[in-house]
């Protein structure tokens, strides 16, 4: 999946790793992961039996979709799961295809399969945000005492150090691993809620059921929160804290590297076609370019916070184009602003002194 409209714009701002996370073919792959997930708990519970749901795990890993017929689908019923189910079905077979997707709805295997991926979303963060804190934490080993000129107000205040401005950019960046630490737990969990988020098709096995499910999947148990999209907010909130906090970052290496301050020094930057003798600070300008996308985008996110009654199709689909943007421009944001501080130095200000 591209998060923004162009390929070429994709080498500018996008993420490789992320996006490959958002695929069609890692979507399909993590969607029937919870159909086995979800046969092999019902097994466990005597909904179904013992081989059917290995006969469901075995056409889960060796399935291969009729990508056209998913499309369609997805374009007829608003949700690719029900045109899925019915070729996973196929493919399971006579006698057991009636226990694929027993007692589930589209909103399960979907929310499930979201969260899964999620997961190695929030690894490859968390990985991002402890390689940048080191970088900083090494810059200010080195840098730390060359003497700076503090500006409010966009104007000179007094003298200060290097160090003291990047414990400003450090000291967010380290509340935001303690948040991700605190958020994890409460995102990763199964949604599991039958068609009205009752759990009630399940015969009274319902919660035995996604218990199972969260433990084969290596997620958390959760009653069902089909319509409680708060922990999708509450992520959501934490992509546009962070790309915010990078957001400072860039913003202040732009500042701070103009010729007339020269307070940081870049060891490349972007050309110019009219202006050969330019050096332009292309990863700080993009570090803001990208906080102040996903600060826009979270506003449209939190639109999909309300719900109506037990399932909402617009807000559920909100949320399916917007996430995957805001994620991979956090992503694109730690990688850059990790560039952009391993090639960066301080320099003494000319006004330090005064």
């Amino acid at each position: 999946m591209q998060a923004f409209p162009f390929s070429l714009l994709q080498t500018l701002v996008g993420d490789e790793a992320v996006g490959a996370i958002f695929s069609n073919e890692a979507e399909l792959s993590a969607m029937l992961e919870v159909e086995a997930a979800l046969a092999r708990a019902q097994a466990q519970v005597g909904l179904i039996d013992e081989e059917a749901a290995q006969r469901i795990t075995e056409a889960s890993h060796s399935f291969r979709p009729d990508w056209p017929k998913l499309a369609e689908g997805l374009a007829q019923d608003g949700v690719v799961v029900p045109e899925l189910v019915k070729q996973l079905r196929a493919a399971v077979g006579e006698p057991h295809a009636k226990a694929v997707h027993l007692g589930a709805t589209s909103q399960d295997i979907i929310d499930t399969a979201l969260i899964v991926r999620l997961k190695s979303i929030i690894e490859i963060l968390g990985n991002r945000i402890t390689e940048l804190v080191s970088a900083l934490r090494n810059l200010r080993a080195r840098d730390g005492a060359v003497k700076l000129m503090a500006h409010t107000r966009m104007q000179r205040a007094l003298p200060f150090t290097a160090g003291h401005k990047i414990n400003t950019w450090l000291q967010p960046l380290e509340r935001h691993a303690e948040s991700l630490d605190n958020l994890a737990p409460r995102l990763l969990v199964v949604q599991l809620g039958g068609p009205i988020g009752t759990r009630g098709e399940m015969k009274d096995h319902g919660d035995a059921v996604a218990d199972a499910m969260a433990e084969t999947l290596g997620l958390g148990y959760a009653p069902s929160w089909h319509s409680q999209r708060d922990r999708i907010g509450e992520f959501a909130a934490f992509l546009s804290l962070l790309s915010g906090t990078l957001g400072k970052i860039g913003q202040d290496v732009a500042l701070m590297v103009q010729n007339e301050v020269g307070e940081v020094r870049l060891a490349s930057g972007g050309g110019s076609s009219a202006m050969p003798h330019k050096s332009n600070p292309v990863q700080a300008e993009l570090l803001v370019t990208l906080a102040r996308y996903n600060a826009g985008l979270l506003g449209t996110l939190h639109q999909a916070l309300v719900h109506e009654n037990e399932r909402s199709g617009a807000a559920w689909a909100l949320e399916w184009i917007v996430l995957p943007q805001m994620v991979m421009a956090t992503a694109a944001g730690l990688n850059k602003a990790q560039a952009l501080v391993s090639t960066m130095s301080f320099s003494p200000s000319a006004n330090a002194e005064h």
